[in-house]
């Protein structure tokens, strides 16, 4: 097995530390930092192609330390925001790395421009996206090994959302591409609407299935073995981890931070199956969701691109995903996606034709008449007519 199949996946750390040194470097560097990350997402998508690769791996416990090494990169980079917005220096943290690397890190953090913590605040939710929640996405789909579910949900709760542990797993699987998926964008949604939607109802949901499994088990509702609860919990005491840091400024700076992380999920949720249509009652198939191959998606998001294959067989591991090119291929790679579906009239514009010719040429039968009364209940045939016109 040639090693750079598995250094390709340590590009996912790479960009998790160039976001924290941004940080910390304070000032315009906040902004640059922000301005590679999305350069490197954005343009290397577009200019590396595709990787259509399924290289066998002789040694899947590097990949999963590789998963695990997300936890501690992922509380570096939001502890490292935190400190940036903070008016103390807790441990003498600052001081440490200022002196060890000669750069005063103190007076670099006064003297930043407050727009520069608009940036703070953007490149820190995206790596809670990015770092935390698609590897928690990974993680907590081995529900046979408890370190990885451990790690996978304080993952989770830095973007405020451990039910996600429990919703995906036991209800966005079985219900995809279905309206009774609160995940599942119907045609024609306002990508904003979905984010509360799907949040709301993504809570009630996990909820549900916690109480019917407690039920199941014999325990009462509300106690410790209540993992939405807990979940909830775990997310609080990073908020007063926050405020122990630097005050409420820093406990609020951190809860926006968690929010927008949270978002992303949901922005992420609207893009890989919107408008696509089933019957709860028959299989999933690659087709029910939208794929990308991008190669810089792939290698920093653990193979979360190939999505088509994820939701027909969820058990399988991120390096043994196949590219699946001929399922429905999304718009470009995630973050260009991710973009689009933030401005909903270039979003309609371009993934109406692709929702129709979903219709016509990946939905059996059945399908196709669940499509017509989805177009039907979104006028989105309306929509094509007038853009003709």
């Amino acid at each position: 097995m040639n090693a750079l199949h598995y250094l390709k996946y340590f590009l996912f750390h790479a960009i998790g530390l160039l976001a924290a040194v941004a940080i910390l470097a304070g000032g315009a560097w906040i902004t640059f930092g922000l301005v590679a990350v999305l350069v490197i997402y954005l343009i290397g998508d577009a200019v590396c192609g595709d990787d259509i690769s399924t290289p066998r791996f002789n040694y899947p416990g590097i990949l999963t330390v590789q998963l695990w090494l997300a936890l501690p990169l992922l509380a570096f980079i939001v502890f490292s925001a935190v400190w940036s917005v903070s008016s103390g220096d807790l441990f003498s943290f600052g001081l440490a790395l200022s002196q060890l690397t000669g750069y005063d890190l103190i007076a670099a953090r006064d003297a930043t421009f407050v727009g520069h913590y608009l940036s703070t605040w953007i490149i820190t939710g995206l790596m809670i996206g990015m770092v935390g929640t698609i590897t928690a996405h990974e993680l907590t789909h081995r529900t046979w090994d408890p370190v990885s579910m451990l790690v996978g949900r304080w993952l989770l709760a830095f973007s405020f959302d451990t039910i996600f542990s429990i919703e995906h797993v036991y209800g966005h699987h079985r219900y995809v591409s279905t309206r009774e998926d609160p995940a599942t964008a119907p045609r024609g949604r306002n990508v904003y609407f979905h984010i509360l939607a799907s949040t709301l109802k993504g809570n009630l949901s996990a909820w549900q299935i916690e109480r019917k499994r407690l039920a199941r088990k014999g325990h009462a509702l509300f106690g410790w073995r209540n993992a939405v609860i807990r979940g909830h919990l775990m997310s609080l005491l990073l908020v007063l981890a926050a405020y122990a840091i630097g005050g409420p400024a820093a406990a609020l700076f951190f809860t926006a931070c968690a929010l927008w992380g949270k978002a992303l999920l949901e922005i992420v949720n609207y893009m890989e199956h919107y408008g696509m249509v089933r019957n709860p009652a028959t299989p999933v198939q690659p087709r029910h969701s939208w794929n990308t191959n991008k190669r810089i998606s792939s290698w920093a998001m653990f193979n979360l691109t190939r999505h088509s294959h994820h939701h027909a067989q969820g058990e399988v591991p991120y390096q043994d995903l196949k590219p699946f090119a001929d399922a429905p291929m999304m718009i470009g790679g995630y973050l260009t996606t991710i973009i689009v579906a933030m401005i909903p009239p270039l979003w309609h514009k371009l993934m109406t034709p692709k929702v129709l010719a979903w219709d016509r040429h990946y939905a059996s039968a059945e399908e196709r008449q669940l499509a017509a009364e989805a177009n039907a209940r979104s006028g989105i045939r309306e929509l094509m007519s007038h853009g003709a016109a």
